[in-house]
């Protein structure tokens, strides 16, 4: 079975589960008690903190540990949204083409506490223009919450420029970058905020991080015993936070080779699959996207028709964000991007992982997309 839905979830890698497994026994205690048990958990939480702080290029007093990507979003956009209102900005920038846990956060704000929202659209291919970036800034503006790349399509937004847009204005600009780490740089990127999830690296589900630049106000979501400096209460999941900076400092250690190598292999895969399936369709952009990411549409065809054909030939692949799993509507994705909803319906996700394949694998997995459509298309 090949598994090409690492954008989903990935396998724990066996160097993050011997990094963690300490911290799952013996140095067992919560690292709010002052005591040895407490303190040692203590240490290793301050370590994994200072370790992510380094690869996101910020202080380790930025670093709150979160539940996992969703939370981390959820806590950028509500936490410096709230805290703006004392400045009487009433104002939220987003894109269409967000994780649902960036713009069900807008969509909250909206509704319960009188923020505006504006939508900057994207081009055909998901990408956001810093004039159309600056064009929904508004004096009022309190936070702009953006993709990093997209989770979908894998296109990757120019986040130099988007980030010299805020700077100019004094925004505060929130990057989502759960589906980039590992596979770019995350340092230098002009962003406040950064969002990351463990789950996509290499460590288990359930433990993500938000690094919020200190100067940037934050109101908690989560009250109760000021653990993370007060913005994120609730004893910490230290072997979590272990297994985070393990997986993160791994996958940076390797990122250019392996996102070279895999970005090579990607681009003939599609070349391949354009070449051999007549009514196949790139989304997201071709030139700047995820290196391990090949999203395509099959117009006349069914997603989930082609997705099971492929299963049926050992190919475990998806239909777009697991976190829309079990709805039959077209992604929001492809529609911000102009595709027809009928067409939009069609869309198949592979997502390849950070281990080498064979030679011959991006073609060979082609002449199965091939043959996957064509038994549904007959």
């Amino acid at each position: 079975m090949l598994y090409l839905d690492h954008a989903a979830t990935s396998p724990v890698r066996p160097e993050v589960l011997e990094a963690m497994r300490p911290y799952l026994t013996g140095v067992f205690g919560n690292p709010s008690s002052h005591h040895t048990a407490g303190e040692a958990a203590a240490s290793a939480l301050d370590e994994a903190r200072t370790r992510i702080a380094r690869v996101l290029g910020m202080r380790a007093g930025d670093v709150i540990f979160t539940a996992g990507g969703t939370e981390a979003n959820n806590l950028a956009v509500k936490g410096i949204a709230l805290a703006a209102l004392a400045r009487g900005r009433r104002h939220l920038v987003v894109s269409p083409i967000e994780h649902e846990s960036i713009l069900e956060s807008a969509e909250y704000l909206r509704r319960f506490h009188g923020f505006e929202v504006t939508e900057v659209t994207v081009d055909a291919h998901g990408r956001i223009t810093p004039e159309k970036l600056r064009d929904a800034l508004r004096y009022d503006t309190a936070v702009i919450s953006l993709g990093h790349a997209n989770n979908e399509i894998g296109t990757v937004q120019d986040a130099a420029a988007l980030g010299a847009v805020a700077r100019a204005a004094g925004v505060t600009l929130h990057l989502d970058a759960v589906q980039s780490a590992g596979w770019l740089a995350l340092r230098d990127l002009g962003a406040d905020a950064v969002s990351i999830a463990g789950h996509k690296l290499g460590a288990p589900k359930g433990i993500g991080a938000l690094a919020v630049r200190g100067r940037v106000p934050l109101e908690p979501l989560l009250h109760g015993g000021g653990q993370e400096r007060g913005r994120r209460s609730g004893t910490e999941n230290v072997a979590g936070a272990v297994a985070l900076a393990t997986a993160l400092d791994l996958a940076e250690a390797a990122r250019e080779a392996v996102s070279a190598h895999v970005g090579a292999a990607t681009t003939r895969f599609i070349a391949a699959v354009l070449a051999g399936v007549p009514q196949a369709a790139l989304t997201g952009d071709a030139d700047h996207r995820l290196p391990a990411t090949a999203s395509f549409t099959f117009a006349g065809t069914s997603g989930e028709a082609v997705l099971l054909e492929l299963e049926r030939r050992g190919v475990i692949s998806s239909s777009g964000s697991a976190c829309a799993a079990g709805s039959d509507e077209p992604s929001h994705v492809l529609l911000a991007c102009g595709i027809p909803a009928e067409v939009a319906q069609t869309s198949v996700r592979f997502t390849f992982g950070r281990d080498p394949l064979p030679e011959d694998a991006p073609e060979r997995l082609a002449a199965l997309v091939a043959d996957a459509v064509r038994a549904v298309s007959a």
